[in-house]
């Protein structure tokens, strides 16, 4: 007990802060997407990179920046993270055209690696066991509440002022983090790993050309012009990935993890929770804002059922899994998540906001009730010594699921939009609704709009369809134990 940092609590709000600005920034952008489109000249493909740059960076170097933070200090590769994201969200409220504002985006996703594992680190370090349950649970809580008000907030920031605002709300929590991280967290670090340069490239490039592949289908199909060469580079940069880190003697990613069934499981269906979310603020923001005409902050005030409700499910999940194993609450969260996806299904151009806002609630409590059920099922699995590459591995498997959603949903919907557009549409009211909506002519808005919505109804059913299968496979996969009774303390506390 002598032995605890003083400051411990202080030191959470400053990691908590240092993980809210990365929440705010990721769910503000999403109600920013119509307004910075505009502005920019940016294509439906150029907006997704914009999305998709920033979390590929960010999923390919979270376990390398975990194992920088290991070596060289903790608290130092936090801090160059919050620096290195502060100075990219700045310039981001300069930039001209799509082209840059990837390229800004690209270093938020470095940025943004280097702070979510050594934050997560850091917290273990300064809480004992007995306290940390309690410090977690604060942590997700904050993280959650990001989720509930960020959406608000930049609708509100770009309703009074521009999209360049979503940015510029990060800069003065960098500086508060920076500043209390250097005055009042203790340096600390971990036991020296040996790089693995081949592994953090192999990853690195397999996961880009694959979403790049996805990204690129309704363009050039799926071996059309560069496809074919783009999806060789991923098969060859994931397979190597695999085969590189089973013979190495300093692996990036212990792999073994994997032959847990359990840990299979809860990364099976965190992928897929992802891959299901990640594309659906991008479809359902330009519904909201394309179809129905919402304001930015009407359309962020839309997207709370989803926070709430996720929020009342992690709680609910958290106990139930102390009590009927993660395996059932990750079937029953599942379960309700397909429903949710398939009353989008119903959605139609003239149906309002009513279906989406039910849905989205059901959304939240499925995604509520299946993610600590998943990340019970797969941090359980992960020795204390690799309690840092796990905490990254999480990171990880859940940012590439949401880049991949983003792509996939993505271009499903692009290129149903396009088959459903009149053949003399003009090019560029084809390749998405923003340049249809742009053109004014009446009766191509509401060709516009039907086919918008009739190609979102497609995209759900693909996602309630695979939420389904994950339901499925992960309870077959899966194996409950009955949860010691230090356990259970420990999740009710947490909860």
């Amino acid at each position: 007990m002598e032995n605890r940092n003083p400051h411990r609590w202080w030191i959470l709000v400053v990691l908590c802060l240092s993980s809210l600005v990365l929440v705010v920034d990721s769910m503000a952008l999403t109600v920013a997407v119509p307004h910075m489109t505009a502005d920019l000249g940016a294509t439906a493909q150029d907006m997704q990179w914009i999305l998709d740059s920033y979390i590929l960076v960010f999923a390919g170097l979270l376990l390398t920046s975990g194992s920088l933070g290991d070596r060289f200090g903790r608290r130092k590769i936090m801090i160059i993270g919050l620096l290195l994201f502060g100075a990219a969200s700045l310039a981001a409220t300069f930039v001209a055209d799509p082209a840059q504002m990837i390229a800004v985006r690209v270093a938020m996703g470095v940025g943004g690696a280097l702070i979510m594992p050594s934050t997560l680190s850091i917290l273990i370090t300064v809480f004992d066991a007995t306290e940390r349950p309690k410090a977690m649970a604060a942590w997700g809580s904050v993280s959650m509440l990001g989720l509930v008000g960020s959406p608000v907030l930049g609708g509100l920031l770009v309703d009074r002022f521009s999209w360049q605002s979503i940015f510029w709300i990060n800069v003065p929590i960098v500086v508060l983090a920076i500043a209390a991280g250097l005055a009042l967290m203790p340096e600390s670090k971990g036991p020296w790993q040996k790089p693995d340069p081949i592994g953090a490239v192999l990853s690195a490039a397999g996961m880009t050309a694959l979403v790049w592949w996805i990204i690129e289908l309704p363009h050039h199909g799926a071996f059309g012009e560069r496809s074919g060469i783009t999806l060789a580079v991923a098969v060859v940069g994931l397979v190597g990935f695999v085969v590189w880190e089973n013979i190495t003697p300093a692996p990036m990613v212990p792999l073994g993890l994997f032959k847990h069934r359990k840990f299979s499981g809860g990364s099976l269906s965190l992928s897929l929770v992802q891959i299901g979310n990640g594309g659906l603020l991008l479809v359902l923001t330009q519904y909201l804002q394309f179809v129905l005409g919402y304001s930015p902050l009407k359309a962020g005030l839309a997207f709370v059922p989803l926070a709430v409700a996720a929020l009342a499910g992690n709680g609910v999940g958290v106990k139930l899994v102390a009590t009927i194993g993660e395996r059932y609450v990750m079937l029953i969260g599942m379960v309700v998540m397909a429903g949710s996806f398939g009353l989008l299904t119903t959605v139609s151009a003239t149906s309002g906001f009513a279906i989406p806002a039910i849905a989205l609630g059901l959304l939240g409590l499925g995604a509520g009730l299946a993610m600590p059920a998943a990340v019970t099922a797969l941090m359980g699995t992960i020795p204390p010594e690799q309690a840092g590459v796990g905490s990254a591995l999480n990171d990880t498997i859940q940012q590439a699921g949401s880049a991949l959603g983003i792509a996939i949903l993505g271009s499903l919907l692009t290129s149903g939009f396009a088959s459903r557009m009149p053949a003399g549409a003009p090019a560029e009211a084809r390749h998405s609704i923003a340049g249809a909506l742009a053109d004014g002519d009446p009766g191509l808005v509401a060709a516009a709009r039907e086919a918008f919505t009739a190609s979102m109804s497609t995209t759900f059913t693909i996602s309630a369809i695979g939420v389904l299968a994950a339901a499925v496979v992960a309870t077959v996969i899966m194996r409950d134990r009955k949860p010691a009774p230090a356990e259970v303390e420990e999740l009710e506390l947490a909860a």
